[in-house]
């Protein structure tokens, strides 16, 4: 490591001073070498110091070995659903008395060779572990590469104009971006996505620290909102090889409804004269999904079609305890989001829970379906569009898992509610905060005197 600091000692005298060769991007410079190593200045002798060990570097790391385990959960995924779309279709074809070609990608044709799509399709498609995570890498690594480098490269430039530091802020909005749309989406509109949530949800209003609504979810907002057709249906949810042409990622012929989708259009049994033989009537909403997306517990493991990497309830969860743990996510905030989640769908089950579709969903359905698990512990739990006291985190939390359920089961056309409950709280969290204060103004006032 010496070699390296010598190198960037060296470096140093053409970007740090004023007026040498390359000042004008001395962010980029700062950036990569803090990256590399520890900043070795430190606040002044006889000034205020900063007594806690947790700086915004170490925050950002801390989060990021939290998402680990949704990320890895994701190349599994993927490729889970993946190969048991494409089993499907070909066993379809095949039983009508045709073929199914399967086509290769980049990273599979590398690894395996050109041969491969034959081999596992002379196999029927019974694939192992490796081929799962080699597909899964092959859809999530050009994710999280075009997420890195376009919200990367934008904050450079906006540090190199203002003349400030690179933040390390969006280590984690890119990652998340990446693991909170669907692995089939295009890249050129995931590129919009991120230009868009970093320049008008995080630059304008001052950069890290100053932006009112989660990065994030601003960027999946994006998507849902200018391009439905690749965030929502029943299509979009399992990633193919390119094979429909036109920027397509999708498997052709397949669909498969996530579990909120199969709840939200579940027909009950006892609100229908049902003819004998007839299918698609269920007992209720969690036995709809049971039959059409899976089990409890493939939910709460994450064996089930949806975003990249929030479909694991389990992974959420091992990531909630790091946050907890190391003292970077607020457990108010989650925990509230959860008290909240089960008000409101206890008084969905009491009040529609004879109707047909999600009415009736469980409360332990509720909290293992869509991306509530992975929204609650990741995204509502940002410092930055969170509040700051105590109480105002359950007041939060509480109210994104009371909006979450509102939203799954008044709104027709949009069966998940996390992006637009956070969102929606994002805006009110200074609000809460002010009038926590102002009670706590009140009450010592009237103490005092």
């Amino acid at each position: 490591m010496s070699f390296l600091r010598n190198l960037v000692d060296q470096g140093r005298r053409l970007y740090a001073e004023p007026g040498s060769r390359f000042h004008k991007i001395w962010p980029l410079f700062d950036a990569g070498e803090t990256f590399l190593f520890t900043p070795g200045h430190t606040t002044p002798k006889h000034g205020p110091h900063v007594r806690d060990y947790m700086d915004l570097k170490r925050t950002m790391s801390m989060v990021i070995v939290a998402m680990l385990p949704c990320l890895l959960w994701s190349f599994y995924n993927v490729g889970l659903q993946h190969f048991a779309a494409v089993a499907q279709v070909a066993s379809r074809a095949i039983g009508a008395g045709g073929s199914y070609e399967y086509t290769v990608g980049w990273l599979q044709s590398l690894v395996f060779g050109s041969g491969y799509g034959a081999a596992i399709a002379a196999d029927e498609f019974h694939v192992g572990l490796v081929d799962e995570l080699v597909f899964g890498l092959q859809r999530m690594l050009p994710l999280l590469l075009v997420s890195y480098g376009v919200g990367l490269s934008i904050e450079a430039a906006f540090a190199v104009m203002r003349k400030e530091e690179v933040s390390e802020g969006y280590l984690v909005s890119g990652m998340l971006i990446a693991l909170i749309v669907p692995a089939s989406v295009p890249l050129w509109q995931l590129a919009l996505a991120v230009a868009f949530s970093v320049i008008l949800a995080k630059e304008v209003f001052g950069g890290t620290g100053m932006n009112i609504f989660n990065v994030a979810m601003m960027a999946r907002a994006f998507l849902f909102f200018a391009y439905p057709a690749q965030l929502s249906g029943d299509f979009v949810w399992v990633a193919g090889n390119d094979a429909g042409g036109a920027g397509s990622s999708i498997v052709d012929g397949y669909s498969g409804p996530t579990a909120l989708a199969a709840a939200a259009a579940s027909k009950l049994q006892g609100n229908h004269l049902v003819p004998d033989g007839a299918v698609g009537y269920f007992q209720d909403a969690a036995h709809a999904v049971q039959a059409q997306v899976g089990s409890w517990w493939d939910l709460f493991i994450g064996t089930v079609p949806g975003s990249a990497g929030e479909t694991s309830a389990l992974c959420a969860l091992i990531g909630a305890l790091i946050l907890v743990a190391t003292g970077v996510g607020s457990w108010r905030t989650m925990v509230g989001g959860v008290i909240g989640l089960a008000v409101m769908a206890g008084a969905m089950n009491v009040f529609f829970g004879q109707l047909d579709g999600i009415g009736g969903y469980p409360i332990h359905w509720h909290l293992v379906s869509g991306g509530f698990a992975f929204g609650i512990v990741y995204m509502a739990t940002d410092p930055v569009t969170s509040p700051q006291t105590d109480r105002g985190k359950w007041i939060y939390g509480f109210l994104i898992g009371l909006v979450t359920v509102l939203v799954r089961c008044v709104n027709p056309a949009y069966p998940e509610g996390v992006m637009l409950a956070v969102l929606l709280l994002n805006a009110f969290a200074p609000t809460i905060d002010y009038f926590i204060v102002r009670a706590n103004i009140r009450r010592r006032v009237a103490r005092l005197g």
